[in-house]
């Protein structure tokens, strides 16, 4: 690693909203800019890629189209450390929902013009294309976890990011139950942390905006909720939400919508 490293922060098919956060982290910013030689940032500055190797590259996003796996895999080979940020980049985001349909055929009923659109049959996370050295999940991603990701990558460590589900989180805010209380539908017992449980502390379920936690048992909480009475429907819906192409949520609705 230089004594300066470059971190190259790059965007496939989202928001923005993930590197935005980086952009919102104000005073926490200006010491990585000191730390850093942020060398290609499209959301922050016109300075174009230079071609390049990064020491650190930061990729939103999920693939979407051929060109965007083209830059992927350039990216890939010219990074020391790639880290995929947000719910699009580490399981194919909102628009992964068009993996469960016909393409061709929504292409057709939305666009006046179908052949000006290019695009794969499939949205897909980074790491089905390319080797991942670290994911933070969310949608958006939490600035205290990208800036921990950024300080230990710094010292030569690897992130204290805990692997724990959102009821943690919502524990130590002393938060009630929605799922005990109230019944409601809740990702909570599967989904990874780092959202600060903001659904269940104002009364609502958990949408599961940052994925499913490690081992997440996405199929025994589906059928524990189905006990209760949730249709299969809602349930199904309830996981197809922002990181609906994760494995655990994508094979817990596979299985109610096949039942």
């Amino acid at each position: 690693m230089s004594a300066r490293p470059r971190l190259g922060i790059f965007k496939m098919a989202s928001c923005d909203g993930c590197q935005l956060q980086l952009v919102g982290c104000e005073d926490e910013l200006l010491a990585v800019a000191g730390a850093l030689d942020i060398a290609f940032f499209a959301v922050a500055t016109s300075k174009k890629d230079d071609g390049g190797r990064y020491d650190l590259a930061l990729v939103e996003g999920s693939v979407s189209n051929e060109e965007q796996l083209a830059h992927l895999l350039d990216i890939r080979a010219r990074s020391d450390f790639l880290v995929t940020i947000g719910a699009c980049a580490t399981s194919g985001g909102i628009q992964a929902l068009r993996n469960w349909r016909d393409v061709d055929e929504m292409i057709r009923v939305v666009y006046a013009t179908p052949s000006y659109i290019d695009t794969l049959a499939t949205s897909t996370p980074i790491a089905d294309h390319v080797p991942v050295d670290f994911e933070l999940r969310g949608c958006p991603i939490d600035k205290g976890q990208l800036v921990e990701l950024i300080t230990a990558f710094l010292v030569g460590r690897r992130p204290a990011i805990r692997d724990e589900s959102v009821c943690m989180e919502c524990k130590r805010a002393g938060a009630t139950c929605v799922l005990v209380a109230k019944g409601d539908p809740c990702l909570g017992p599967i989904t990874h942390a780092g959202c600060g449980a903001i659904c269940p502390r104002f009364g609502r379920g958990c949408y599961g905006c940052f994925g499913p936690k490690e081992r997440a048992a996405a199929s025994a909480l589906a059928a524990h909720l189905a006990s209760g009475g949730v249709p299969a429907e809602a349930l199904v819906r309830k996981l197809r939400g922002f990181t609906a192409w994760a494995p655990a949520f994508r094979d817990a609705s596979d299985a109610l919508d096949e039942g």
